[in-house]
């Protein structure tokens, strides 16, 4: 399921899209504020950004712009705006935006859009399918992982879990962001399951006494690095 932020500080606009793009199969989370919803980046990525520049701290073109600076840089952000003159659609892609959609707008459109920006994203994703920390590798397309050039044999829910933390390389995922990601809003599991996988993967990466690529971060949660 892929993770919309929407940031959006009129709680009647945030709610009709919230339940809009929930019924279209999104998950989707509400920030009110630009600083909101910088944290919440930080704390668990999403899929894509869907951005008002009409904020009550800072205009979405700043958001944006520190968005580009923390996240990957396939990551779709469209920007969502009763502004239509031509000079504020160039401020905003110049900023950084994928797409810029005015108010008022039509949902379906909205909703064509997104799944656009999201294609796009994994029409790049599809060429380059390798992720590289080190000497371990990940091969998104055949869901097999090395390190050191030996195969690791991993579940289904160890791959998930350790393509997870390569994709957001370097960057702290909290606890309850990974358990999100990787078993679910409805999954029966508590938090302590998140501990238990991390030790089986990083049993089956340190074989042969190599070093630890996985490192918890006390009271936050845990991150891939070298």
């Amino acid at each position: 399921m892929k993770r919309i932020l929407v940031v959006e500080d009129e709680p009647c606009i945030a709610s009709a899209l919230s339940r809009g793009l929930t019924f279209q199969g999104f998950a989707v989370q509400v920030a009110a504020s630009g600083e909101a919803a910088l944290e919440n980046m930080r704390i668990c990525p999403q899929d894509l950004v869907l951005l008002d520049v009409m904020l009550p701290d800072m205009n979405g073109f700043e958001v944006c712009r520190r968005l580009r600076d923390m996240e990957d840089k396939a990551l779709p952000i469209l920007m969502l705006t009763a502004r239509d003159e031509v000079k504020d659609k160039i401020t905003g892609l110049d900023s950084g935006a994928d797409d810029y959609i005015t108010k008022p707008f039509d949902f379906d459109e909205l909703v064509a859009r997104i799944r656009a920006g999201l294609r796009r994203v994994m029409d790049t994703q599809h060429v380059t399918h390798k992720l590289v920390v080190n000497d371990l590798v990940l091969d998104t397309e055949a869901r097999q992982a090395w390190r050191g050039g030996k195969a690791l044999e991993l579940t289904k829910r160890e791959y998930d879990l350790l393509e997870l933390l390569m994709r957001n390389n370097g960057h702290v995922l909290t606890k309850g962001c990974i358990f999100e990601r990787v078993w679910g809003y409805d999954s029966e599991a508590g938090l302590e399951v998140i501990k238990v996988y991390m030790n089986y993967i990083r049993a089956k990466l340190n074989i042969g006494g190599k070093p630890d690529l996985i490192h918890a971060v006390r009271g936050v949660g845990y991150v891939l690095k070298a």
